[in-house]
């Protein structure tokens, strides 16, 4: 058993060695990135803000306040505008995420089995109580003439498809096509 034991102690000092691994890799990554996002504003700041430099006379240092004024009116209506389409797109996500919950939530599907059911059966369960009728096929026949059987014969010989896709459309052609597989 020492032996499962000291297996046991490699396989947990192995595991804990990986975290610590895993833990300053992330925290190298996470350094960096934020290096490269101070980069990135430096960069932003040089581009779209160039050094200030104040004029001499009073008229023009009134002109250069009116113009920062524009700026700062222009930079606060894109602020305001972004901050709208987040809260909305904030607000579709929950939404979403709701439903996703609602729809996990309510669906959970039985495991189905085949079930063998005479076509008796299936009615009852189906109909309930309400279900009185025995399926006795010979009383739901109906009396066939002999001109009939000629047509029928006639329509055979021809192979009208037609036909045969009346008598299995519906529910009483599903119905006659259970009864006759039974």
């Amino acid at each position: 058993s020492s032996h499962l034991q000291k297996k046991r102690r490699a396989a947990t000092a192995r595991r804990q060695h990986l975290k610590s691994a895993m833990l300053q890799l992330a925290v190298t990554e996470i350094e960096k990135e934020a290096a490269a996002k101070e980069v990135e504003k430096q960069n932003y700041l040089a581009e779209h803000c160039p050094p200030l430099s104040l004029p001499g006379s009073m008229q023009e240092l009134q002109e250069l306040c009116k113009k920062l004024h524009a700026k700062i009116e222009a930079v606060d209506e894109e602020r305001y505008d972004t901050e709208v389409k987040l809260q909305k797109t904030n607000k579709e996500l929950e939404d979403l995420s709701q439903k996703l919950f609602d729809l996990r939530g309510k669906f959970k599907r039985p495991p189905l089995r085949r079930v063998r059911m005479s076509a008796d059966a299936m009615l009852r369960a189906l109909l309930g109580s309400k279900h009185k009728v025995c399926m006795d096929l010979r009383a739901n026949l109906k009396q066939v003439k002999k001109e009939d059987t000629e047509k029928e014969k006639d329509l055979r010989d021809v192979g009208d498809w037609r036909k045969n896709i009346e008598e299995k459309s519906g529910m009483e052609g599903r119905k006659k096509m259970f009864e006759a597989g039974e």
